[in-house]
């Protein structure tokens, strides 16, 4: 099973730019989409339902802002779209689905990078977030990705010393990070690819960021205990940042049994229990 995750900054503008030429040439079983910035019924029928693929949307209230999706090959089973049924989510930050046995949950973490007030909110975000995970690191198989828009180490940043008190490399943030990993979640990407700069995820619009890969590595891939005995392999796709988004998709392959169905074991943490 492959899965990836990518940050589009815009659906319609990644269609103008190749977002399908690059979907064909990943080849996805699963597809979590971030900052889609569109209502379906905006997008064009082969992208709001696009054949060979069953497909969950989740945009935000306010128009041309943030709002995710889930795209799968084969049948999900939607779980959820927020992290708790008592606080609602206007900005479609959230999807949880059940697809062939396993848990996926894409989530777009606030930006702190405007002011002190939605580092405010990307805070309470980073605070509900890792309650979340604490609840489901173990039991059922389950795989988070997204825009996380935090930075863990040196490594994960080009320029890490001068960021070092810029939203997404608060010392706050990798310390919420490194928690993550200390209580059980595996950073697949960093394992699979070792102690090396990079490989970058994210690039800034100035400076040749992106032609010199001088970026962050901000977008993830995480899976509890019953998933890491599957996983193979990791990719971050640099080409497709370089003509669709200033994200790059980053892919994870699984030896995942395929069950053709959804784990009885899911309703365990649904959206109604939490």
């Amino acid at each position: 099973m492959k899965l990836t995750t990518w940050n589009v900054n815009g659906m319609r503008a990644a269609l103008r730019k190749g977002f399908f030429r690059h979907l064909e040439l990943i080849n996805p079983d699963v597809l979590l989409l971030q900052e889609v910035r569109a209502f379906p019924e905006q997008l064009p029928d082969e992208v709001r339902s696009p054949s060979g693929w069953h497909v969950i949307w989740n945009p935000a209230v306010r128009p041309g802002y943030s709002g995710t999706a889930i795209w799968s090959r084969q049948p999900m089973q939607l779980r959820g779209t927020r992290l708790s049924v008592r606080r609602p989510d206007d900005e479609g930050r959230l999807i949880e689905v059940s697809v062939c046995g396993l848990e996926v949950v894409c989530v777009y973490l606030p930006s702190g990078s405007s002011g002190p007030a939605r580092q405010q909110v990307k805070d309470e975000w980073l605070k509900r977030f890792r309650l979340w995970t604490d609840r489901r690191r173990s039991g059922v198989p389950l795989i988070f990705g997204g825009d996380i828009n935090v930075a863990h180490t040196e490594r994960d940043i080009f320029h890490a010393k001068s960021n070092e008190q810029t939203s997404g490399f608060l010392p706050h943030e990798r310390e919420w990070f490194g928690k993550l990993l200390k209580s059980g979640w595996h950073d697949l990407v960093r394992e699979y690819h070792g102690d090396c700069d990079g490989p970058y995820s994210w690039w800034s619009n100035r400076g040749r960021a992106r032609e010199l890969d001088r970026g962050w590595r901000i977008d993830h891939l995480m899976c509890n205990a019953a998933v890491r005995p599957y996983f193979r392999s990791a990719t971050i796709h640099r080409e497709a940042a370089l003509d669709v988004s200033d994200h790059a998709p980053v892919t994870i392959e699984l030896d995942w049994p395929d069950t053709g169905g959804s784990s009885a074991a899911a309703l365990v943490g649904s959206e109604s229990e939490r």
